[in-house]
C-alpha cells in the first residue's frame, strides 16, 4: 500500500455516522457493517443501521416456533 493510498483512506478513520434506527452517533468503521466491497471504501459503502440494531432486527424477525415433525402413524 502506497502512502498516497493511506492518505486517501484517512478520512474514514475519524468518521462518525448517526444510526437511522436508534439515533445514536457511532464510529463508522467499528460500529457499522460494510455493505459494498470496494477497494477504496468510501463512507457510502457502510450501512446506515449500526451493528447492534441490525442484530436486534434479525433476532426479532427469526421464526420463533419450532415445528416438530413426527413420522406418520399409519
Amino acid at each position: 500500500m502506497d502512502l498516497d493510498d493511506q492518505l486517501k483512506l484517512d478520512h474514514l478513520l475519524f468518521s462518525e455516522r448517526k444510526c437511522r434506527t436508534c439515533g445514536k452517533v457511532k464510529d463508522l468503521i467499528a460500529d457499522f457493517y460494510l455493505s459494498r466491497k470496494n477497494k477504496l471504501s468510501s463512507p457510502s459503502a457502510y450501512s446506515y443501521e449500526c451493528k447492534t440494531c441490525t442484530i436486534q432486527r434479525v433476532m426479532k424477525s427469526r421464526r420463533k416456533t419450532i415445528i416438530e415433525w413426527e413420522y406418520p402413524d399409519w
